[in-house]
Order: C-alpha cells, then sequence, then structure tokens
C-alpha cells in the first residue's frame, strides 16, 4: 500500500515533471517539433496519472517515467540535436555529433524495469524468461519509434521538422545506433536495477508472494 512518504515523494516527481513541462512549451526551437519530439512522453504520463490509484506503480518505476519525461522535455524544447550542454561536449571533445539524441535513447532503456513490473504484476511469467521477453519488448517499441520517425520523414517530404524529429545528423546508421543503444540500456537497467526493484514491489505493493512464486 502507498505510505504517506512514497506519495509525497510521487508528488515531488509530479511537479518536477509539471515545470519541466511549462518550460518546455515557452518558446521552443519548433512548435511542430515540440509536438512529434514530446507527445509519447504525455501520452505515457497520462496514462500513469490516470491509473495511479487502481494501478499503483513502485517509486523507481515513477522516477524512469519522470527521467525519460524530462528528457523528451528538454529535447522537445531545443530539438535533439541543439541541445547546448551536448553543443558544449561536442564542441570540447571535437565530436562529430550532438550526442543528446544517443543518450536519450540509452536512458529510454531504463523503461524496461517498467514493462517489468507490468509483466511481474500482471502475468505468469516466472523471472527465467522475464528478462528476455522485457527486452524483447523494449527493442520491439525502440524499433517501432524509429519507423515512426521514418514515416514522418516520409510525409514530411524531408522539411525542416522532419529533419528535426528524425535527427540522424547525416548518420546512414542512425536508427541502427538508436535501436543499439536502447537495447543496451534496457540490459543494464535489468541487470542493475532488478533486486532494488523486487525489494520496492515487496516494501511499497507487499508483492513478495508473487516475486516468490514466480522465481
Amino acid at each position: 500500500m502507498k505510505g504517506k512518504g512514497v506519495g509525497t515523494i510521487h508528488g515531488l516527481l509530479l511537479l518536477a515533471v509539471i515545470a519541466v513541462f511549462i518550460w518546455s512549451i515557452i518558446r521552443p526551437a519548433s512548435y511542430s517539433s515540440w509536438v512529434l519530439e514530446v507527445t509519447p512522453a504525455i501520452i505515457v504520463l497520462i496514462i500513469a496519472l490516470s491509473t495511479y490509484n487502481k494501478f499503483h506503480l513502485t517509486t523507481l518505476s515513477y522516477l524512469i517515467i519522470t527521467i525519460m519525461a524530462i528528457l523528451m522535455f528538454i529535447g522537445g524544447h531545443y530539438t535533439y540535436s541543439k541541445v547546448p550542454f551536448f553543443n558544449w561536449i561536442e564542441d570540447t571533445f571535437d565530436l562529430k555529433r550532438n550526442h543528446y539524441d544517443r543518450f536519450g535513447h540509452f536512458s529510454k532503456g531504463m523503461f524496461g524495469i517498467v514493462i517489468r513490473e507490468i509483466l511481474l504484476r500482471k502475468t505468469l511469467l516466472t523471472k527465467g524468461i522475464l528478462f528476455w521477453i522485457v527486452t524483447s519488448i523494449s527493442l520491439a517499441i525502440s524499433a517501432m519509434y524509429e519507423i515512426i520517425e521514418w514515416i514522418s520523414f516520409i510525409i514530411g517530404k524531408g522539411g525542416k521538422t522532419a529533419k528535426n524529429f528524425l535527427g540522424n545528423q547525416g548518420d546512414i546508421w542512425d536508427a541502427q545506433w538508436d535501436m543499439l543503444l536502447t537495447l543496451a540500456g534496457t540490459i543494464l537497467a535489468l541487470l542493475f536495477l532488478s533486486k532494488l526493484h523486487d525489494k520496492l514491489l515487496q516494501k511499497e505493493l507487499g508483492t513478495s508472494a508473487i516475486l516468490n512464486k514466480k522465481r
């Protein structure tokens, strides 16, 4: 059950998301690009908020959703290829591109923990196969996102908004890099966060019986 302290943490995470969202929507580089970039985050947030009382997640899952949303709001505000701090990194280390997009896709691998929690609580999958199923779903979502970017580029006929959304910065292997980094992020998240996730499931939601059954 949600404790008072846990509820407070969730409230603070929501306030952080709202604050960054408001900042993000004020004079972005392009409103059309902003809509394309932040829509997935808004959809996930709406689902998380609308299901909070009936199917609330662990604090770790909400923290990951918060991080993902903030990263997408930042990318939407500046466009992924022009985030200032990563421009500085590009100039300082003489890199060939702004790597915020790559960083974002790697970080999105953490969403695998959210997928893991839903599957643990709503399916009969055992932990032995859970790792591979979560990894596959995460990679499938990443591939679907790349397809959406490609379709948007075709519909937009390669215009400025479409190029900003695609964000390949001249790299013909950009889609493959994005999927690989999401895959790597997912695997690392599952390897290093699963034990903490299990503890939070037991502490916050009292799901020890479910976890023991699925070993």
